[in-house]
């Protein structure tokens, strides 16, 4: 089988237009759905509960997605994935029931999974090394100003309940006509057959460093959006105040995950993921000293996510450096199942922390977890007899 492992400027436009509508959706399905099961009168703890089903479908997929890629390629799973989310987008208006809302987000979480999976290893198998990370930082810009964007489609319901629904169902229908121009193209397979837990024992092996990331970005991202309403809250804030500051961490990312791809490609990306786990987890350590002075905790929340916000795209392209190509599909789902275990776990030992020890500790725990990351780094070294089974 030929594999095309080119990645032309039209075709990486088409996959972040592709990451980008991903992104829009879910930063509004997020809170619009919530909203909407709030107004009717669903308690808040059942309502999480019903949000959580979308990182439920991510986690449950990516334990079947890598077969499916490998057997149809890249092109058939994302269209699939563009499809499923459509289709629940459409369905959402329908019934405003939360179980029936339960089954959608579940298909939303599928459709998304598959679709992220199959474009971040499209990116990353098809971009040559010394472009890599600037092409997988350009995915996460993409995703991140997707998911920026998103929020702003709840002011579409003053037109009515299916406006923002059906917006974001016309951008995805023409992202999918301009991804069937594209040629498919296949990752490439082991060629030593081995099982898939072989082949997960080898990544975590040589690559168990460059995962950690896919783990404490997910932490980070669900952790902030479900708990710091809560401390914003405890300290005085104001609900807009709490929604003007959560965007920051994105926007931050945003302006730093260019130059941080590129500088990794220049001067080692695991220099890079140090120095930037360092920073981020000084300024969440910070965060509690800032009281509640909006100004100082947005500049805060901007160091932050400057810093960590590259974290899951650095990781992937961290992993690509340092694995043979045959088992990058392999590496792809283990980070996928790390950020849906880091969601699922953020919110709930936030909200432990936040029960039992106080409000602030939210942010003690997100420093203290970067700052030891930055010292696993200086364990980390790839013995010699594996750099003979890397590519050039």
């Amino acid at each position: 089988m030929a594999y095309n492992n080119t990645m032309t400027r039209g075709k990486l436009l088409i996959l972040i237009l592709a990451v980008v509508v991903a992104g829009i959706s879910q930063g509004m399905l997020l809170p619009l759905l919530t909203i909407l099961l709030d107004r009717s009168g669903l308690s808040a703890d059942a309502n999480g509960m019903n949000a959580a089903a979308l990182y439920i479908g991510i986690f449950a997929t990516m334990f079947f997605i890598e077969k499916p890629v490998g057997r149809f390629g890249y092109k058939p799973i994302i269209a699939t994935g563009l499809v499923l989310v459509t289709l629940a987008t459409c369905l959402f208006p329908v019934w405003q029931h939360p179980a029936f809302w339960f089954i959608l987000r579940l298909m939303v979480g599928v459709g998304d999974s598959a679709l992220h999976y199959a474009t971040q290893l499209w990116i990353v198998a098809s971009s040559p090394k010394e472009r890599r990370g600037r092409n997988i930082s350009l995915y996460g810009m993409a995703y991140g100003a997707g998911f920026s964007l998103g929020p702003l489609g709840i002011n579409l319901l003053k037109v009515g309940l299916w406006a923002p629904f059906l917006t974001t169902t016309v951008f995805f229908l023409v992202v999918l006509l301009l991804l069937l121009r594209l040629a498919n193209a296949h990752p490439e397979h082991n060629e030593k057959g081995e099982g898939v837990h072989k082949r997960a024992s080898k990544v975590y092996r040589l690559a168990w460093f460059p995962l950690i990331p896919s783990l404490l970005y997910g932490y980070m991202e669900a952790a902030m959006n479900s708990n710091f309403p809560l401390y914003g809250l405890r300290i005085g804030l104001h609900e807009a105040d709490i929604g003007l500051l959560l965007p920051i961490i994105g926007i931050g990312s945003l302006i730093t995950q260019l130059p941080l791809g590129i500088w990794s490609d220049r001067i080692g990306r695991k220099n890079i993921l140090m120095a930037a786990g360092l920073v981020g987890s000084l300024a969440f350590l910070c965060v509690p000293f800032a009281g509640s002075n909006q100004w100082l905790i947005g500049l805060l929340f901007a160091l932050a996510g400057g810093m960590v916000g590259s974290f899951f795209s650095l990781g992937l392209a961290y992993a690509a450096d340092v694995l043979p190509r045959q088992l990058l599909p392999t590496a792809n789902v283990i980070g996928s199942i790390q950020y849906s275990m880091g969601s699922i776990a953020g919110p709930m030992i936030g909200g432990l922390s936040i029960r039992f020890i106080g409000a602030e500790s939210i942010f003690y725990f997100l420093g203290l977890f970067y700052f030891l990351f930055a010292l696993t780094g200086f364990g980390y070294q790839r013995a010699a007899a594996w750099q003979k089974t890397l590519e050039p």
